[in-house]
């Protein structure tokens, strides 16, 4: 699963976010919830939950086909809405590309419980970085 490790950052690795399938224009990520995910209320913080829909829906934009490459986007505009609320369990995030252009593309995103109850939604626009459009992305280093 080489591929799915290709996304990890510092800031998902601190979150434990889990990329759990990944392919061209879709990606879904885990995460178990724990204190530190928590707000004042011990119920999900709301910036978790817009960092999953960024992170989601910059993925599902920047999946690479090529072993040895990676593709990297920048976020351009978030939006998130919150729909319900949880304190403990795992959630999951999907992400979908709904359109590309030349050197952006759009993803929309939602977050559910466990027992599928929406947590959040948002869209997202983001930038590939130069080269990073194409499906074999760049070399890594």
């Amino acid at each position: 699963m080489d591929g799915l490790r290709g996304f990890a950052s510092t800031l998902s690795d601190l979150l434990g976010l889990r990329m759990i399938e990944w392919r061209d224009g879709f990606a879904r990520i885990a995460c178990d919830l724990a204190p530190h995910h928590l707000n004042r209320a011990n119920i999900i913080h709301g910036g978790v939950l817009l960092t999953l829909i960024d992170e989601v829906g910059a993925a599902a934009g920047v999946w690479c086909a090529t072993a040895g490459h990676r593709r990297h986007s920048v976020t351009v505009n978030l939006n998130g809405h919150f729909t319900g609320r949880v304190e403990a369990g795992r959630i999951i995030a999907s992400g979908t590309m709904v359109s590309r252009g030349r050197s952006l593309y759009h993803s929309r995103a939602e977050v559910v419980d466990e027992q599928g109850h929406l947590l959040a939604f948002g869209s997202s626009t983001h930038r590939w970085r130069t080269g990073d459009q194409r499906l074999e992305g760049t070399p890594v280093g």
